[in-house]
């Protein structure tokens, strides 16, 4: 057991499972090019900053280079492009790369040093246990961070942050943490597949389904459970064989009878079990249809909720202290007949029944619209257009759920580069975040506590307690204090105290250090603000005093250093 210490330590457990042979990757199709309201450059700078957490040094060259439409189709097809995020540096985060089973041992193995021992002081041994166990989820964190800030696969990421929001979970409950990773690593891999396929992995992860209480569901005790219809065909089949044999005459080879089943006693009848447990759940069924598939407005009624309820009863983990895998388990499944939206589900069918609920509610033209309205406004406007949502919707349902080729209408779509779509988006703390750290060609640095700042920040990676996610819209994330957060942390990086970024390592610092004030402040503009600055902020980075702050920042940071920290507290640093 003390090497599953060492594997989350220094270096993992990695799993032994064979990979089944990979589907043929689809062709790079450059974006349709149709009319445009912004410029080239503009448009390079608008498919930065939403289909990326931000440009880094060369990104503009690079893009301009082989085009807009081109950059975007290699985008849609990650698995085309190299990912060069270092790998010594993923591996540093062990909790990636270890086996479920390894995971869940690890997070289980203090209470097994503690019930094993329970007068034990607070050894070595069991201090390194729970710092094991702690890592599991800040590995986590800090590999998608490092992913967000160095990855080439930025769509990718991009859309793993919007899918871990839309389909959100609490890893500050309980056992969940340790399937966290796996959960993450699900959702990466279908990011940008099909939406059923990902809606599949969601309902099967133990982290949903511990997440939502859907584990300790059960139909309720005036129903019939799967065990109950299994176990009455059990006995009559008893029934019907000790029939055969009681009614069985065996004869010598003179006729003599030398043997009855008439003496043969009877099989008990079937006699249900006991239930135990609260009944039934509706946590992950009123999710399931208002979060992640209809919607809020798609037209279900509680009697709906009920019965998709009931349909999941029995998707449940597998012993959580030792296994933690998804089971299904027919004596907590309610076995009778269902409907959902009109749709009748019929009973006794296990957990095909889920799978067909599944199928069915992906298909759903709610579904469709509610999905395409969110991407919509992650990745045009907080208030997209009918038309577009309409138009995405549509794709939804022709390429039955194929997310990339919904992504492919909305960013082809005019709304997406038009003038009022330009920089109209506020970042989250995770974009901000990420987007300083590309800003100045910073990297990943295995010690920083990503989490840390973005719980100063307002945003902790699977933070969010309850099931609806953080908002996507700008004005969750504009207020005074959240400001005045994101100021602070430009000052912090003016002084140098931010572990992987730092001005003096900026690529274009070597060319600006020793120009004049004014002229740092026009590089920086260029660069780190993309050319877009009020009369004000550029006032502001001249003279080195903002009404917040009342002066530059503290310490003795360069001149560059001031401007490039107060440009990072600016309106538009914070839009993309």
């Amino acid at each position: 057991m003390a090497g599953l210490i060492g594997a989350l330590a220094v270096g993992g457990l990695a799993s032994c499972a064979s990979v089944p042979a990979s589907p043929p990757l689809p062709p790079i199709v450059p974006l349709a090019h149709g009319p445009r309201e912004l410029s080239d450059d503009e448009q390079i700078a608008q498919v930065m900053n939403r289909l990326t957490f931000g440009p880094r040094p060369g990104d503009f060259e690079r893009i301009k280079q082989i085009g807009v439409d081109r950059w975007v189709g290699e985008q849609l097809v990650p698995a085309r492009i190299d990912d060069n995020v270092p790998a010594e540096l993923i591996a540093s985060y062990p909790a990636e790369f270890t086996s479920d089973s390894t995971l869940v041992a690890t997070w289980h193995y203090p209470e097994l040093l503690r019930k094993a021992n329970p007068l034990m002081p607070d050894s070595i041994a069991l201090r390194q246990a729970y710092q094991a166990r702690g890592r599991i989820v800040r590995d986590v964190i800090n590999a998608r961070m490092t992913r967000a800030i160095m990855s080439q696969r930025q769509l990718q990421e991009v859309m793993t942050d919007f899918w871990e929001n839309h389909f959100s979970v609490y890893a500050g409950k309980g056992d969940l943490p340790q399937w966290i990773p796996s959960y993450d690593r699900q959702i990466r891999a279908h990011a940008l597949g099909r939406f059923r396929d990902l809606l599949g992995v969601v309902a099967h992860s133990p982290a949903m389904l511990y997440y939502l209480d859907n584990w300790e569901s059960r139909a309720d005790s005036g129903y019939v459970t799967l065990g109950d219809l299994q176990g009455e065909a059990k006995a009559q089949r008893a029934y019907e064989e000790y029939e055969i044999k009681r009614r069985r005459v065996v004869v010598d080879p003179y006729g003599r009878v030398v043997a009855t089943g008439a003496t043969l006693r009877p099989p008990a009848p079937y006699r249900p079990p006991a239930r135990r447990g609260r009944g039934l759940n509706e946590n992950y069924g009123r999710e399931l249809l208002e979060l992640h598939t209809v919607g809020v407005n798609g037209g279900y009624t509680q009697q709906d909720v009920i019965d998709a309820a009931r349909i999941l009863t029995g998707w449940t983990i597998h012993d959580i202290a030792h296994d933690g895998r998804f089971q299904f388990r027919a004596d907590m499944h309610d076995a009778t007949p269902k409907v959902v939206l009109g749709h009748r589900f019929a009973g006794g069918r296990g957990q095909d029944e889920g799978e067909e609920l599944l199928d069915f509610l992906a298909r759903q033209p709610a579904t469709a619209r509610f999905i395409a309205y969110k991407l919509a406004r992650r990745f045009v406007s907080d208030t997209p257009s009918v038309e577009l949502v309409r138009s995405a919707a549509e794709t939804f349902l022709q390429t039955d759920g194929d997310i990339s080729a919904v992504l492919r209408t909305i960013i082809a779509s005019p709304e997406f580069f038009s003038r009022a779509a330009y920089r109209a988006k506020v970042k989250s703390p995770v974009e901000f975040l990420a987007s300083t750290f590309r800003a100045l060609g910073g990297h990943a640095d295995t010690a920083y506590a990503f989490n840390v700042v973005l719980t100063q920040l307002g945003e902790p990676v699977f933070g969010h307690i309850a099931p609806d996610g953080y908002p996507e819209t700008g004005d969750a994330w504009i207020n005074t204090g959240a400001i005045l957060s994101r100021i602070n942390f430009g000052v912090a990086v003016a002084s140098d105290r931010v572990r992987g970024v730092s001005v003096a390592a900026w690529p274009i610092a070597r060319d600006v250090t020793a120009t004049p004030r004014a002229q740092q402040v026009t590089t920086v503009i260029r660069t780190i603000l993309e050319g877009t600055a009020s009369p004000e902020t550029a006032r502001v980075l001249e003279e080195g005093t903002t009404s917040t702050t009342g002066g530059p920042p503290p310490g003795n940071a360069s001149s560059l250093a001031q401007v490039v920290g107060l440009a990072l507290g600016t309106p538009e640093f914070q839009r993309r």
